[in-house]
């Protein structure tokens, strides 16, 4: 099996911002590469929220360089969100209780393990992960969780390791079968269709509904009191 190469820092600022800051000088990273890191001190979450560095999870950044011919970009956040979920599954004893929020979020029962923040750079967009391994934060209106609720969680870096497989062959079949069978296997491991949903919108509008599935280009489709579907393309969306 190809070693995949992953840069391990005892700490740094952000992995997104370090990988992206080196593709701005000119360095030609390959897909594959990671830069992981034991703490982030300026760790960053989707609408600028902190992102959480307890000791012993998971954060870590890697890069793609989109080609003419792959699907739209944006579709990476579904991609990574299943390579999350293919990434954890096997370590839980019941994995039904795992599920995807769009765009980005790993949810166990209700509450937030992992998250995925995309960053475009250039030709390259920086994917960063985060994963609560050993410790979830304390996030005032959201529940959190993390795999030590369970039992001992894996070690940081054979997880690390795990991970960059499952990135590199959710990238080869979103690459090799287009956005359609993504959809349908983002689908299966979604919370059910008729979820209620609240999506609060970059403009600060808020909009309520069921989860009525995705649309063609991976936009949530949200069906609202009046029987309409609504179509949302960027939103930070939250269950109930």
């Amino acid at each position: 099996m190809t070693q995949l190469p992953l840069k391990f820092v005892s700490e740094t600022g952000s992995t997104n911002a370090d990988l992206a800051s080196a593709v701005r000088a000119g360095e030609r990273l390959s897909e594959g590469h990671w830069l992981i890191a034991d703490r982030q001190i300026a760790g960053r979450g989707r609408q600028g929220r902190a992102w959480f560095d307890g000791a012993g999870n998971f954060m870590g950044s890697t890069i793609v360089r989109p080609g003419p011919h792959d699907p739209a970009a944006p579709t990476l956040a579904l991609m990574s969100g299943l390579t999350l979920y293919e990434a954890i599954a096997p370590l839980l004893a019941e994995p039904a209780g795992l599920s995807l929020k769009w765009p980005n979020d790993l949810l166990l029962g209700r509450a937030k393990l992992a998250g995925i923040l995309l960053e475009r750079e250039g030709d390259a967009v920086i994917v960063g992960l985060g994963v609560n391994l050993a410790a979830a934060p304390d996030v005032e209106g959201r529940e959190t969780v993390a795999l030590s609720a369970l039992g001992p969680p894996p070690a940081r870096d054979d997880f690390a390791a795990a991970l960059a497989r499952s990135f590199d062959r959710e990238l080869e079949r979103w690459r090799a079968a287009g956005i359609d069978p993504l959809l349908r296997r983002w689908l299966a491991v979604a919370h059910p269709l008729g979820t209620s949903l609240t999506v609060h919108e970059p403009a600060g509008a808020k909009v309520s509904g069921a989860f009525a599935g995705l649309g063609p280009d991976g936009s949530l489709l949200l069906r609202l009191e009046d029987g309409s579907t609504r179509p949302i393309h960027a939103g930070d969306v939250m269950l109930g």
